[in-house]
């Protein structure tokens, strides 16, 4: 891990230096003082916001489901799970119908990884389809299919 951010470091450095290089080629060479400076700041801008694209691309935080599509329940344990980043929430308490939050919103995420939801499901409102979602991932884990996120399906659906 240490090697990558090294290497981002590295190329975001050589990124910077050769988008103000390319800014300050065209300021010398503008006729006008104020364009010149407009072209500068908006190639920075432009290399940080590439910058922090790559850095959160090599991070694993802007790629969506990494989990190739296979038909719900199907636990494939030749292959490590690799999931989209849910981070609404980290607790276990007890998560049922009707309730709003971040809390259902990790649920509802941890299931769409899973491919129980879709992820414009992913509301933070848990209705009929995130309760008939988590019934059917728990018969699929042999757990008590009561429709409730619980100790139990907490754990499941985080291993």
């Amino acid at each position: 891990m240490k090697a990558n951010t090294t290497g981002f470091k590295e190329a975001t450095d050589e990124a910077t230096s050769k988008a103000t290089g390319k800014a300050t080629s065209k300021a010398t060479g503008a006729a006008t003082g104020t364009g010149a400076l407009r072209g500068v700041g908006r190639a920075l801008r432009r290399t940080g916001t590439l910058a922090a694209t790559a850095g959160l691309l090599t991070a694993g935080l802007l790629t969506g489901p990494a989990v190739a599509a296979e038909p719900a329940g199907r636990a494939d344990s030749t292959r490590p799970a690799a999931f989209a980043a849910c981070a609404f929430y980290s607790g276990n308490a007890l998560t049922v119908y009707g309730q709003l939050g971040d809390r259902v919103k990790q649920a509802q995420c941890l299931l769409a990884n899973r491919h129980y939801l879709t992820w414009k499901d992913v509301t933070g409102n848990y209705g009929a389809k995130t309760r008939t979602a988590v019934k059917k991932f728990q018969t699929a884990h042999h757990l008590d299919a009561d429709g409730k996120v619980g100790k139990g399906t907490w754990r499941a659906l985080y291993s």
